[in-house]
């Protein structure tokens, strides 16, 4: 497989070493969300392969709030960052409000420490002091566009060359940047999944730039690179999983060990996450937030399950049977790096619904989940527990989701609206006819002797529930009643 991005070379993914090998010792994983939105399907994925491997090891899974990008943050998606993560049971070991050793574990309260490290690369003569305006960058970047080949590496080292000088000239100015000051050549460097890999950004030879990216924003921030490589190394992280868009900043953070003196974590980056059509899937998109699919009435053990086998199988013996469903606790148990996957995984959100259909039924079994269940349906309609209760238990068998209560059953909740045809009308009519002094079934002969029995089932169902399919008929006909079976078919003809 070869990959080619915008900014860097081709390169060739297909020569890689044998697939990773689980470790044998205790590791430290982290999930790093950034609070500018909310737990979606691939970040969900991303946390829970973290700690999978955490807990397969015996080691620890911390969080780290990447909060920096100030301008972005959604005033309550670190609130909703926990509430997600503790509603999946993927509760960690340290973080900003369990706490731990290594804290703090927000970016935004940790800028002493960034402040300090900074001055380690200044001193050392890695990093450097940038002065260039916005408008000097931009027509950097337009002009490195147009050179042939083009390049996205477009800093002319401008300031590095003649920094004292320029800051010399600069006293009264605080707006500056901090740049990191590149190697000429990034190492090759072992990706667990992939194998070696060599990464380099093209550039022009006739107009040299350089790939001396910012370790600090002119508003004392660091950037996601400066900070991700200062708190990977300083919380002991040994193992990074993360998406394959990071692949091309991965020599940058390597780089940036190397410049510290400091071992990097191994590597871990998983295929992405399409849509059908080989599209990435958007973190916009309300199909794939968390919290969404849970109000739906998805189900944890069902989104945990589905996530976990898009990049991930456990090992098989060779005769044993083909297995998908998978507990959390059993993940835990079997979870190992030498599972993951190659290549985009598409997502088929068929196989979501048919996870959460079993799991549902088997949470239906269990009286608390039931209980809780029974209160939401009656909080949302207006009708008593012990009739939320008849209708769940009506329902139950046929729910993929719980949402499907409110929108595929919902005649259940009053009266409905429906359109029979002329036939339809006649159906009905001869049907009550006969219902209630004869019973459903020698009702339901003496009409189809009339008409096919497939018409006289489609037209009874459509006046009692406005539905082509559904739930037997029998069941209905034995919750609503007679009377209510004979007011809805009138109502249905009018």
């Amino acid at each position: 497989m070869v990959w080619r991005i915008r900014h860097y070379g081709t390169f060739s993914l297909a020569k890689s070493v044998a697939k990773a090998v689980q470790p044998s010792s205790p590791v430290r994983t982290r999930f790093a969300p950034s609070p500018t939105g909310y737990l979606h399907l691939g970040s969900l994925r991303t946390a829970l392969y973290n700690y999978l491997l955490a807990r397969s090891t015996g080691g620890s899974f911390l969080l780290r709030l990447e909060d920096t990008d100030q301008k972005r943050l959604v005033p309550d998606a670190e609130e909703r960052i926990y509430r997600d993560l503790h509603w999946l049971g993927l509760d960690h070991d340290e973080g900003p409000v369990v706490g731990g050793e290594f804290g703090p574990y927000r970016q935004s309260e940790r800028g002493a420490i960034y402040e300090k490290y900074i001055q380690i690369l200044l001193e050392k003569g890695l990093a450097y002091r940038c002065y260039c305006s916005k408008e000097r960058l931009d027509g950097l970047r337009e002009s490195a566009r147009l050179l042939k080949p083009p390049t996205t590496v477009s800093y002319d080292r401008h300031c590095s060359s003649n920094e004292p000088e320029i800051g010399s000239q600069h006293t009264h100015n605080s707006d500056f940047t901090v740049r990191f000051k590149s190697p000429a050549k990034y190492p090759k460097f072992t990706d667990l999944l992939h194998g070696r890999l060599d990464l380099q950004p093209q550039i022009n030879a006739g107009d040299v730039r350089y790939d001396d990216f910012v370790l600090m924003k002119s508003d004392g921030l660091p950037t996601y690179h400066f900070a991700n490589v200062v708190d990977d190394h300083l919380m002991g992280i040994t193992h990074v999983i993360r998406g394959e868009e990071w692949l091309p900043s991965t020599p940058k953070h390597l780089a940036l060990y190397d410049a510290f003196g400091w071992e990097a974590p191994h590597f871990v980056h998983i295929p992405l996450l399409t849509s059908s059509k080989d599209k990435k899937l958007s973190k916009r998109s309300g199909d794939i937030d968390v919290a969404k699919l849970r109000a739906q009435g998805y189900v944890r053990e069902s989104l945990i399950n589905f996530s976990a086998l898009y990049g991930w199988s456990p090992k098989r013996t060779p005769n044993e049977q083909t297995k998908e469903v998978y507990s959390l606790s059993q993940l835990e148990q079997l979870f190992s790096l030498d599972g993951l996957t190659k290549g985009n995984a598409k997502v088929d959100f068929g196989k979501l619904n048919h996870f959460n259909k079993h799991y549902l039924e088997l949470k239906l079994k269990d009286p608390q989940f039931v209980e809780e269940t029974v209160k939401q349906i009656a909080e949302r309609t207006s009708t008593s527990l012990e009739e939320a209760h008849r209708i769940l238990k009506l329902t139950g068998s046929y729910l993929t989701k719980l949402e499907d209560l409110f929108q595929e059953h919902d005649y259940l909740f009053g009266s409905i609206s429906t359109s029979l045809s002329q036939e339809q009308i006649e159906i009905v009519q001869a049907f009550l006819k006969k219902y209630p002094e004869e019973n459903l079934e020698n009702a339901m002969e003496i009409v189809s002797s009339s008409y096919s029995r497939q018409k006289v089932f489609k037209a009874i169902r459509m006046g009692l529930s406005g539905k082509t399919h559904g739930i037997k008929l029998p069941s209905l006909f034995e919750y609503f009643g007679p009377k209510e079976v004979a007011d809805r078919l009138r109502l249905a003809c009018k």
